[in-house]
This record gives structure tokens, sequence and C-alpha cells, in this order.
């Protein structure tokens, strides 16, 4: 069928403002954009001044949790291959590839190691045909650099970019903070930041050799980001994310022992976290996610050290990014490249662009509309967040996946 969408304020790549105008879509694909399609038999969908924005593309996430996916405005998400079993074998990724369908798309990620153990490669190659876009490390970082460097050798083969958790595991065993002021008053476990730093460095130089892809999926000092910066300017193939939660909290959140804000990576320094955001206005980052990780009380309510790390993150994404736009870090549509473009780039699909012949995947969306984080009212399968109570805003009013109001 047919769909005019009118009366909307239409968010498009390298626009920094949203501008008035129109989009057609047919069936699932996006026709048109920007002029109004005069044949009469189509449905008119009145946005009401609302923008319309490509739908986000959630890039690492930890459970297919549709209701707090629709609430965020997320019409696909990656899956990290940390379930349960691993995604290490093709029916796995066939079968979590149709969760979630016909309203969500998923994109279940494939082990890069049997069981993420990080010893032996996976059945990487027959992964792919079954439908992977992309090979993860899972929370585990490859500390052998011989695997590593078969790993990227023959993901350059298959032209598949690997994702990866930065963090030296031979500074990180045991711990549970990042080394520094609060981990030393709390009495907590502390790994020192640099050790994020080393398994980039160590990663940037397998790069250079097998010229591989490769997006570091959480970066979140000040030193990692200045090897990814040397490393782009180089012309390597690199790319980096990182979750609002670095970019809006730091190690200070963990006071009085509040394993909300557990993380994985751990809540950095305040100077790392405005490293952060320093990156993210310079165009060093190119990823923002949710880095979605529901866990329920039998998890959470534990003495911190115990505690597992992650936060329910999939409604609070758009709100909570959208403060980098009104603090004039970044433009509108630099935001949602962030969000939906860059990631849809990263894992080979049509979307997260609203261009013809794209994806018909769509929001409409209030930046301005209030609300508050209410953990005892998510729509997340466990509501764990560490913005509980926050006042926000941006809401989205209407989803669209394919063209179909979801």
């Amino acid at each position: 069928m047919k769909q005019i969408f009118t009366n909307a304020k239409i968010l498009q790549v390298g626009a920094e403002d949203p501008q008035d105008g129109y989009v057609i879509t047919n069936g699932d694909h996006i026709a048109a954009v920007g002029e109004q399609d005069q044949s009469g038999n189509a449905h008119v969908i009145d946005c009401q001044g609302n923008i319309l924005a490509p739908g986000i593309i959630d890039l690492g996430v930890f459970a297919i949790d549709k209701p707090a996916f629709h609430f965020g405005g997320i019409t696909r998400a990656a899956l990290m291959p940390d379930q349960s079993p691993v995604l290490d074998l093709p029916a796995m990724i066939k079968h979590n590839a149709s969760e979630g369908k016909p309203d969500l798309w998923s994109h279940p990620l494939a082990a890069a190691t049997k069981g993420l153990f990080g010893l032996e490669l996976a059945e990487i190659g027959l992964m792919k045909q079954a439908g992977a876009k992309a090979v993860a490390t899972g929370r585990q970082w490859i500390a052998d650099s011989g695997t590593m460097l078969k790993l990227l050798h023959y993901c350059k083969s298959l032209e598949m970019p690997v994702i990866v958790h930065s963090e030296d595991n031979g500074l990180t065993a045991n711990a549970v903070a990042t080394a520094g002021e609060t981990a030393t008053r709390l009495g907590l476990a502390g790994a020192p930041a640099c050790a994020e730093a080393l398994s980039v460095a160590r990663d940037i130089a397998l790069i250079r050799e097998s010229g591989a892809r490769v997006h570091f999926r959480q970066t979140t000092t000040g030193q990692s980001l200045d090897l990814i910066r040397s490393a782009k300017q180089e012309g390597l193939p690199v790319t980096c994310g990182i979750t609002p939660a670095h970019l809006f909290l730091s190690d200070i959140a963990i006071s009085e022992f509040r394993t909300f804000a557990k993380m994985s990576p751990p809540l950095r320094s305040e100077a790392d976290r405005q490293a952060c955001l320093a990156a993210i206005g310079d165009g060093t980052i190119d990823v923002i996610s949710s880095g979605h990780d529901p866990r329920g009380p039998e998890d959470k309510r534990l003495p911190f050290a115990e505690a597992e790390s992650g936060m329910a993150g999939a409604e609070t994404l758009l709100a909570l990014s959208l403060n980098l736009v009104r603090d004039n870090i970044i433009h509108l549509g630099r935001l949602f490249e962030l969000l939906s473009t860059n990631p849809g780039k990263i894992l080979g699909v049509k979307a997260g662009q609203i261009t013809p012949f794209y994806e018909a995947d769509l929001i409409l969306f209030d930046p301005d509309a209030p609300w508050q984080v209410d953990t005892q009212k998510m729509a997340a399968s466990a509501g764990n967040s560490p913005f509980d109570k926050l006042p926000v805003q941006g809401r989205v009013s209407a989803i669209y996946k394919g063209g179909k109001a979801l």
C-alpha cells in the first residue's frame, strides 16, 4: 500500500535540522522524499508537525525486548552472542533472527569463538550464510593475539565487520569498578582505565596487519579515543561506539554501592567522561547504542561485587541522547547518524536513512515532550536503570516498521 506522510519535519542524512516536506512509502520501502504524490490513491498520514526520523538501529543489545524497543523508537537491534546457548552455530543465528518478527528486525551477531571462550574460531562462514551481519567477541576481549589475528584475517576474507569488547582481562580480572578515588573510598576492587586503551592499541595493530573492519563497541576513556582518532587519520577501517550511561555518568554514580550503575566497562572518571563528550563533538565516536541488558532483582539486588553489570537502556536511549543536541554538542541530524545511519552502515542493511529505496522504518517523535524515567513502570523486562526518577524530554509517538504502524 502506498502511504504519504504529510505535515512532517523530515530528518534526512546530511541535514542539520529537519525540513518540512513529504515522505512517500510504497509497500515496505521509501519511494520518494520531499514531494507530494498527486495520484490520489495513497493513504495519508498526518504527522501533526512532529519530527519524522529513521528508526533507531541499536547496535549491540543483550536481549530482544520488543515493548522497550517500541517505546524507544528502535526498529532494528543487533543481538550480542552472549545468550544461552551462545550464538556460535548457524541454527542459533536462524532461530534468533526470527525473534521479534514481523514488527522488529533482530540481527543476531555471530560469536567470534566457540562458546565465546576466546580459544577456537566458531563456524563464522556458515553463520554468515545463516544471516549473521557481523561477528562479535561478546562481553570478553580475545586475549590471545594469534587467535585475534586469525579472526580478523578470516572476517576480512568474508567481508564481515568484527565488533569487539575492549578490556585487557589481565588487568580487569576480579575488578568491579575503575581504579580511582571512588573505588578506593568504597573498598571495591578496581582496574586501571588503561586496561581499555591497552586492548584497543593491540587490536589497532592487528587491524593494520589484517585490513579487517572493526567496531569498538564501547570506548569510554580519553586514551582509547586518542588511539582511535589516530587510527582514523591513518585511514584504518575502524569505528567506535558508546552508551548514554558513559556520556552522562561518571564513577561517582556508584557511590552508596548503587548496583544499577554497575556497567561493563565500568563507569569512568569525570575527565574521561568529558573526553567522551568531546569525541562525540569532533566525530571520533560513530555510534550511540543502549547496551540494553535488562536485569531483575535476583541479579541487581546484591552486594556490589556480586551484582551483574548492565542496564535497561532501550527506553531512555533517544531521550538521553537528545541532551547532546540541547547542550549544542551536535545537531539533530548528526544525532541520527549516530543512532541510525552509522549502525545501518556497519551492519550492511538498507535502513537508518530516509532515502528512496531504503526500508520504510520510521519514527515520529516530539523532542520536547517531557516524561520521567521510572524503573517501576518501564516497558522493559526489567527496569535496572541508573537514571531512575530523572526528568527527560523526547518521546516517540508512532513507529512504522516496513511502512506498517506498530
